[in-house]
């Protein structure tokens, strides 16, 4: 699949600052350093107002200052080309129209012409996950035209596998990434960064548990590190004889 990728214009839209790292990032760093892909990162979500009872970005005006530098800091080290920064409500997506974010997408797309789009697992515990992966199959409908042919998508730790056990919209990936201990520490280092996002082990953000994961889905596939995915959509052209 690596060399399926090489070269390509790579659109990753997710809700949150940090979200660009703990599904995909090792995937990510080896397709930028190794594949020639040029990847921009959209980051819908502001990301940290959701910690007060309402949202007051005057109160979390410094911190959602120092939240930008830490976003491009992790940037340089994944090797993204560009990263889109907006400001939708962290948590609360269905407070604002679904449309307001699918024109988003879609002003996205139109102007840095993907083929592949990597975004959230559609059944996430969060919210804001769910309506980024809605806005994405939205701004992506298979018109004759559209050129977006691949949509992809990542488990996010600490939203993914939280969902409830009976929730028919598991994360069942498909498609899987070897990934080497280079891109795992791009990952790790990358994450670190994101100071108010961090945690210690066992939780899931952990520098230790996103090793286990790398591990865990390495293992299911014979390798040492790998990331998971599911192909959800993925269309060939080929030539019809007239």
């Amino acid at each position: 699949m690596f060399q399926q990728l090489k070269s390509k214009r790579i659109m990753l839209v997710v809700a949150h600052p940090d979200d660009e790292l703990l599904g995909p990032g090792g995937t990510m760093h080896r397709l930028a350093a190794e594949h020639q892909c040029t990847i921009r990162a959209i980051i819908l979500g502001e990301g940290i107002t959701s910690r007060s009872d309402k949202r007051d970005r005057k109160h979390w005006k410094d911190t959602l200052t120092k939240h930008k530098e830490n976003i491009e800091n992790a940037r340089k080290l994944i090797g993204y080309e560009s990263v889109g920064i907006f400001d939708f409500p962290d948590n609360r997506f269905d407070s604002v129209d679904l449309l307001d974010i699918v024109k988003t997408v879609e002003n996205e797309k139109a102007a840095f012409a993907p083929e592949i789009i990597f975004t959230h697992h559609g059944g996430d515990l969060n919210i804001d996950h769910r309506y980024t992966f809605e806005a994405v199959m939205t701004a992506c409908r298979p018109l004759p035209n559209e050129k977006v042919k691949t949509i992809i998508t990542f488990e996010t730790p600490s939203g993914t596998e939280w969902q409830a056990s009976n929730d028919p919209r598991h994360f069942a990936p498909n498609l899987f990434f070897e990934i080497g201990e280079e891109d795992l520490r791009a990952k790790i280092q990358g994450m670190q960064c994101y100071e108010f996002e961090r945690r210690e082990f066992p939780h899931p953000r952990s520098p230790q548990a996103l090793q286990i994961l790398a591990q865990r889905w390495g293992i299911a596939i014979g390798t040492v590190y790998a990331e998971a995915f599911m192909l959800i959509r993925n269309v060939f052209s080929l030539s019809i004889k007239s």
